[in-house]
């Protein structure tokens, strides 16, 4: 055992090692951890030179723990996450808060450090939160959780996540404090390989907000340079902005084409045509806006791979006595009049109980002639805002000051080491289109820079693949943010 230790450690959920990294520098020695997947298990272990011995294994079968000071524990966080199903408890792995709670009240630490996703702290999710916090209250330990952003505390990331840190006496608890933001905070280009320029000092424009809207709304972004700018390109048919690309950008266009493309962008969100946040135009509808619009000029934007048909009024034909499944009469059930309307499908809640495909259902009815589709609308192709266009979602200049979110299963989000100096905008998003993107002047953010941004050091091992690499310190803790955790709790003056 290092017998220059300040105290022990337990590490649950270990990953590759992030909370071990923090500990470690701060005086703490790792009595066992626990990890159950492979290639996090190979990490861990090649880095810490720790033998496979003193992995605990799989946490639902760990009956007692050995005596420690600290216990850590990245809970899995799919139960909780944004992009999961937010089933909480009622998703089996958001069952293992009970067992690391078990573990907890077992051993009794004399602190811990639980992390896991924002979505926690939701309000969806109060009721699970209160009773996470209730169990650990029954454990015998005062917590409080607190939802921080790891940009504030040491890495160029928007990373918001919950902590939930506990003391077995109260008079710590009490003392524990959470240290103000860091004034001078490290930056996108501060550590980007190939970079020798400075990232601009802007700090009043730090936000926080990923899909910055339009002009008037512009400093709620990742970050803006002195002119007022955003610091990355957004690529995406469904927002407008100085920085967002859209396709009618990109490809061959005409001016006309271009005009009847922004008809649709600044009217499909209004409720007069349709219930959805967002909805398909009829050519009756483009009319209104431009009565010299025609039924070629929609075909052809079409075809070059801007626009998309989507089928919107169907012609229930009763008179029909094919044999139905039950999803076709449920779906039929949901008709308006002589009529279904997509609309109200895509609204039912009978449907989404049932777990009913609409279109695959529609596509049945109209081989059975069932019904007839009435009125074709138009939408653009791509309406997922996070997947962006041709393979990109965002480019992030060299002054930004934050990278979004590393994720593990990585994401469409470029950076480019070029900066961009213009007089407006216009000149601007010319400029950006001109010499980045039409150069393929931009690239992914490589294995160090992954590292740097999570806080690891930038020659950590890790597999050389990249979906692999990715996913682990997509998976793991910001270090920096967690050596900060355990300073504010050595500083109340607990004993170990």
């Amino acid at each position: 055992m290092n017998t220059n230790k300040k105290f022990t450690f337990i590490d649950l959920f270990s990953g590759i090692g992030g909370f071990r990294i923090a500990l470690k520098s701060l005086g703490g020695y790792c009595v066992n951890f626990s990890e159950i997947n492979n290639d996090a298990l190979n990490t861990y272990c090649t880095n810490f030179d720790e033998g496979i011995e003193k992995n605990l294994g799989d946490i639902t079968k760990i009956k007692e723990l050995p005596p420690h000071d600290i216990l850590t524990a990245g809970v899995p966080c799919q139960s909780w996450s944004i992009a999961g199903k937010n089933l909480g408890f009622d998703d089996d792995r958001g069952q293992l808060w009970n067992d690391t709670i078990y573990l907890l009240n077992q051993s009794k630490p004399k602190a811990f450090i639980f992390e896991n996703v924002k979505g926690l702290a939701d309000p969806r999710n109060q009721d699970a939160l209160q009773y996470i916090l209730k169990r650990i209250k029954d454990a015998g330990y005062f917590a409080s959780y607190y939802v921080l952003n790891s940009f504030d505390y040491g890495v160029p990331q928007n990373r918001v996540r919950i902590y939930i840190v506990g003391f077995r006496e109260k008079e710590y608890s009490l003392k524990f404090n959470i240290p103000a933001p860091l004034d001078k905070k490290l930056r996108l280009g501060d550590i980007l390989s190939g970079f020798n320029g400075k990232p601009i000092e802007n700090e009043k424009n730090i936000q926080l907000d990923l899909f910055g809207d339009s002009s008037p709304k512009r400093n709620m972004s990742l970050s803006n340079n002195n002119n007022g700018f955003n610091d990355y390109f957004l690529f995406n048919d469904l927002r407008n902005g100085h920085s967002t690309i859209h396709s009618w950008d990109i490809l061959n266009t005409t001016e006309r084409q271009k005009e009847i493309c922004y008809f649709l962008l600044k009217n499909r969100r209004k409720s007069a045509f349709g219930k959805l946040d967002g909805n398909p135009l009829s050519l009756n509808h483009f009319k209104s806006f431009d009565k010299n619009i025609t039924q070629d000029e929609l075909d052809e934007l079409v075809k070059i791979g801007i626009l998309k048909e989507e089928e919107y009024l169907f012609r229930i034909d009763k008179d029909s006595n094919k044999n139905l499944s039950e999803e076709e009469n449920i779906l039929l059930g949901c008709s308006n009049g002589n009529n279904l309307i997509i609309d109200d499908l895509k609204a039912s809640r009978i449907l989404k109980s049932k777990k009913i495909s609409i279109s695959k259902t529609i596509n049945s009815l109209l081989e059975k002639k069932i019904i007839t589709c009435t009125e074709i609308r138009y939408d653009f192709k791509n309406t997922k805002i996070s997947t962006g266009l041709f393979g990109v979602n965002r480019i992030f200049l060299p002054t930004s000051n934050i990278f979004p979110t590393l994720v593990a299963s990585d994401s469409n989000d470029y950076i480019t080491l070029k900066e961009i100096f213009a007089e407006n905008e216009d000149e601007y998003k010319k400029i950006f289109i001109t010499e980045i993107y039409n150069n393929n002047n931009y690239r992914k953010i490589t294995k160090n820079e992954a590292c740097l941004i999570q806080g690891f050091p930038k020659d950590f091992v890790l597999p050389e693949n990249r979906s692999r690499w990715i996913k682990l310190l997509g998976n793991s803790v910001s270090i920096p943010v967690i050596e900060m955790l355990v300073k504010s709790i050595l500083e109340t003056g607990i004993v170990f």
